[in-house]
């Protein structure tokens, strides 16, 4: 069984920082590429940024310079360092990893259950 668990959320003002962090855990053999997704009320869910295994990235247009995306592969663990927060990036940020259990298994998609991120006065 494989786990995706994601922590990190909260109420930060306008401008404040968070750091969101994913852990995955369970019958892993490989993980493949990492994600952050954010869903706000009303709208559907958006990519945020994507880190492959070799360390390249990629941002949403609405997020670069502001966030970075990395990840441990020795702790099974992708992090998304959030600074200058808008309102506008207030939503609930899942964690998705495409992950292998075996060296004969597929990579299969993963989803964590959701952090909540609130930027508000």
């Amino acid at each position: 069984q494989v786990q995706v668990v994601e922590s990190g959320g909260g109420l930060v003002q306008p401008g404040g920082s968070l750091r969101l962090s994913c852990a995955a855990s369970g019958s892993i053999f490989s993980i493949g590429a990492m994600g952050w997704y954010r869903q706000a009320p009303g709208k559907q869910r958006e990519l945020v940024a994507i880190v492959i295994r070799t360390g390249g990235t990629n941002y949403a247009d609405s997020v670069k310079g502001r966030f970075t995306i990395s990840r441990d592969d020795d702790k099974n663990t992708m992090y998304l360092q959030m600074n200058s927060l808008k309102p506008e990036d207030t939503a609930v940020y899942y964690c998705n990893a495409d992950i292998s259990r075996s060296a004969l298994s597929a990579y299969r998609e993963y989803w964590g259950q959701g952090t909540q991120v609130t930027v508000s006065s």
